[in-house]
């Protein structure tokens, strides 16, 4: 298993000697944990797909520290630059186009003209990349389609000795990765739902927001993804004897979202319960109702990739 340790100054500095001789680490973000490695090293990239056994057509996230080391990699609309000062630190990733000088390597950007970058807000990815100095690729620190990790523990669970160390940053915020949004000129397109909502996103820039078209730009957008090892049941009020229930508001289960039905509070606990499902080893897990409002959609993204990535496992 991987050293795990708590956020220190000695922790820090190991982490990033790891990430300059081209290892992966486990990095705490405000969204989820990440599989970090050196965005610019091909090889070290090479080692996220082959460690999540990730298709390389479903590119990757590139963390920089902000604006000013995004606009090396990245060309920079009105809008973009509205949406990072708006938003970054934070749970928005900017689909962008990419800048041939960039020296972030092709498998990151799967070879498409775009690169998906953000500037994550959490205090510990933060140190990591200033000392580090260079863009940092980091999707979700778990096998290729299973549940996103959100706990340190989640993250040697799944991965084991692929990664040398484990940050330590105790459970995520928010729990749900970013929100994820393409700009073409000055017109933005919602790619990924998540904590930056929809109503967020409209207010900050004054126009409705466009809807993804099918071609997968960024990451999460995979129709099955997230998904427990048991068949999911959505919009569940009732369970079946067969069923670990996963309750919310009124509704009460095996574990619950939020009792008080508090969205943030479900999205920062939803992969907690799945995890929980999980482990129960029930038949089938079932998901009460979720409201399809604001930070609701994001939630209701993520069940209902993960129920069909449940029925097409084996």
């Amino acid at each position: 298993m991987p050293d795990v340790l708590p956020i220190t100054e000695d922790s820090i500095e190991q982490a990033v000697a790891i990430l300059k001789n081209g290892g992966l680490i486990g990095l705490p973000t405000e969204t989820v944990y990440g599989l970090a490695t050196d965005a610019t090293d091909g090889e070290a990239v090479a080692g996220i797909f082959a460690v999540k056994n990730r298709p390389t057509f479903n590119p990757l996230i590139s963390h920089v520290t902000g604006l000013e080391m995004a606009k090396a990699h990245a060309r920079f609309s009105p809008l973009a630059e509205a949406f990072a000062e708006a938003f970054w630190p934070g749970p928005l990733t900017l689909v962008l186009p990419k800048r041939r000088e960039s020296a972030i390597h092709p498998l990151v950007t799967a070879s498409l003209d775009t690169i998906a970058i953000r500037a994550p807000g959490h205090s510990a990815a933060r140190q990591v990349l200033h000392r580090f100095g260079r863009p940092i690729a980091a999707p979700s620190a778990n096998p290729s389609g299973k549940l996103s990790p959100t706990r340190a523990r989640h993250v040697a669970d799944g991965l084991r000795d692929a990664v040398s160390l484990i940050l330590d940053g105790g459970p995520c915020a928010i729990g749900l990765e970013s929100t994820v949004l393409e700009i073409r000129g000055e017109r933005a397109h919602l790619l990924r739902e998540g904590a930056v909502t929809r109503e967020d996103l409209e207010e900050a820039s004054g126009a409705p927001l466009l809807e993804a078209d099918e071609r997968i730009r960024s990451p999460g957008q995979l129709l099955a993804h997230y998904a427990p090892d048991a068949p999911l049941r959505l919009n569940a009020t009732t369970p079946t004897d067969d069923e670990f229930m996963i309750g919310f508001g009124l509704i009460d289960g095996d574990a619950m979202l939020s009792s008080s039905g508090n969205l943030q509070e479900a999205a920062k606990n939803l992969f907690d319960c799945l995890a929980e499902a999980n482990a129960a080893g029930t038949a089938a897990i079932a998901v009460a109702p979720i409201p399809e409002k604001g930070l609701g959609r994001a939630i209701n993204d993520r069940l209902r990739r993960a129920a069909t990535g449940s029925q097409a496992s084996p």
